[in-house]
C-alpha cells in the first residue's frame, strides 16, 4: 500500500508510526513484519526516539554537520547535502507486528525524514503475513 505524506519543511521528522499502524490494520493484517519504504533519494525512513521533538532537532542538526548544504559539492544540482544524509539513514525499516500491534521499544517511532523539502512524500508499506 502506499501513502502519502505532506512534508512542510526543508528538513524535517515526521512521526508516521500511527499512520503505518492505522494503514496496516485496515488491510484486515494483525500480525507479520511490516516494511516501510521511501522511493526518494533525499529522504528516508528511520526508527528513532518518538517522546523528545528537541532529540529530533539534535538529529537534523547533526546531520547538517555532517553533511551541510554550505558545502561545494561536484553534484549538478543544489541538493546534494540532501542525498548524503538520506543515504546516511536509509531508505527502510522492518518491524514485527503482532496481535495488530508494531513491536517498537517503549520509546521507538518511525519516521519519514526529509531533507529536501518541502514536497509530497511516498511511503510504500508492505506485510509479510506470519
Amino acid at each position: 500500500m502506499k501513502l502519502k505524506i505532506e512534508t512542510k519543511h526543508k528538513s524535517e521528522m515526521i512521526d508516521i508510526t500511527k499512520t503505518v499502524t492505522e494503514a496496516v490494520i485496515k488491510k484486515g493484517i494483525k500480525s507479520g513484519l511490516v516494511t516501510v519504504f521511501v522511493p526518494h533519494t533525499t529522504a528516508s525512513i528511520i526508527l528513532f526516539e518518538n517522546i523528545d521533538p528537541q532529540l529530533r532537532r539534535d538529529f537534523l542538526e547533526a546531520l547538517g554537520r555532517i553533511a551541510p548544504a554550505s558545502q561545494t559539492y561536484h553534484h549538478q544540482g543544489e541538493n546534494a547535502a540532501a542525498h548524503i544524509k538520506s543515504a546516511l539513514c536509509g531508505a527502510r525499516v522492518v518491524v514485527p507486528m503482532e496481535n495488530a500491534k508494531l513491536q517498537l521499544g517503549e520509546w521507538q517511532g518511525i519516521f519519514l525524514c526529509e531533507f529536501d523539502g518541502p514536497r509530497e512524500r511516498t511511503v510504500i508499506v508492505q506485510v509479510i503475513n506470519g
